[in-house]
């Protein structure tokens, strides 16, 4: 029995972009994914060919519906149920890149600050 049509939230999580379903669905309440261009529930049902656009923290996920499935499996299967655009694999490989390149701002402190150190940050918090 071949399936027509599966629960978005049900699909995020075969797919194996959410660990649990539990938080595919507060992605889709919480407007992280529109399918064809429309913000939508958890309950909406996701087809072959849809269009989903999907935000999780800073990356970006424009796919292409290309397989149903309501069960979890490997994650060489999960591959299959979606095809990135082009577009999309470009912004995120870029945004990949600046994460790299970008430096943490906790990088330079070492343990805890030194009592000159906690006045230096108590006068330029007042000033």
């Amino acid at each position: 029995m071949e399936l027509q049509a599966v629960r978005i939230d049900k699909w995020l999580w075969a797919a194996r972009f959410f660990k649990t379903r539990s938080l595919a669905t507060d992605a889709v309440d919480g407007g992280k994914v529109q399918i064809n261009g429309l913000r939508v529930k958890p309950a909406k049902d996701v087809k072959i060919g849809d269009r989903v656009e999907l935000g999780i923290g800073d990356m970006h996920w424009e796919l292409m519906v290309q397989g149903l499935s309501e069960k979890r499996g490997p994650a060489p299967e999960a591959r299959k149920l979606y095809l990135e655009t082009e577009a999309s694999q470009a912004r995120r490989a870029k945004q990949m890149d600046e994460r790299q390149l970008r430096v943490e701002p906790s990088a330079e402190i070492h343990g805890r600050p030194t009592k000159r150190d906690r006045r230096s940050m108590d006068r330029w918090r007042e000033g």
